[in-house]
């Protein structure tokens, strides 16, 4: 899984007082509102059907690029790598996808709903103790392959219930009545790592730099 974090924010924010609220010399003290990366009526967020995914291939594409960092030179190739990776994900049984948008496209999550058996446990293989396997028997456990969300959602208010990357992996969650949620983390991508932990995730009960399967991955789980 990769959580896109730029060097610098790639959307903006709007922070003017809503129409008719007093100017701050007369305004009544009172509790400040919640401010940061995503309040709540900034940004809705909706599920898209596979029809809808193949017509926003284009803005999918585009999201993918101006949130995973690095310059134009390197957008093309990760561009098509991405959209190949969602191709074949979006064939998966029970595969979603959410975006968030305001006027235009904000950020997305993906990922699905995994069973007992094979073959969407290609890569998790010898990472997943017991606990995960029953509860994938029993449908509750479901792989999140994907978040991809602007910088500064992973650098402000990452414990509010309405950042935007905690939003879009709940919703994921509750939307297939999943208990725990999954994901690879390259071993040496500690910026994503750090990102998904600020949001709630955690390694592995137990899993420490020396125990640890060997291996390229890590894996991360969330609990509802």
């Amino acid at each position: 899984m990769t959580v896109n974090v730029p060097a610098a924010p790639t959307t903006t924010e709007l922070l003017g007082r809503p129409v008719g609220s007093h100017p701050p010399a007369t305004r009544k003290p009172g509790p400040r509102p919640e401010r940061g990366a995503s309040p709540r009526e900034g940004q809705r967020v909706r599920a898209l059907t596979r029809r809808q995914i193949e017509d926003h291939l284009q803005e999918l594409g585009d999201l993918y690029a101006e949130t995973s960092g690095g310059g134009p030179w390197a957008w093309n190739q990760a561009r098509s790598a991405f959209l190949r990776r969602l191709a074949t994900d979006a064939r998966r049984p029970g595969f979603e996808l959410l975006i968030a948008e305001t006027t235009v496209l904000t950020g997305c999550a993906h990922g699905f709903p995994v069973r007992g058996d094979g073959p969407w446990w290609e890569g998790f293989d010898g990472y997943l103790p017991g606990r995960l396997l029953q509860l994938a028997a029993s449908g509750r456990l479901f792989v999140i392959s994907g978040i991809h969300v602007p910088s500064r959602v992973r650098r402000q208010n990452q414990n509010r219930a309405w950042n935007l990357a905690r939003r879009l992996q709940k919703r994921l969650l509750t939307d297939h009545g999943a208990a725990v949620a999954v994901t690879l983390v390259k071993r040496s991508d500690h910026r994503t790592a750090e990102a998904l932990r600020s949001w709630g995730w955690r390694y592995m009960e137990g899993d420490t730099p020396r125990t640890a399967p060997l291996g390229p991955f890590r894996v991360l789980v969330l609990d509802t």
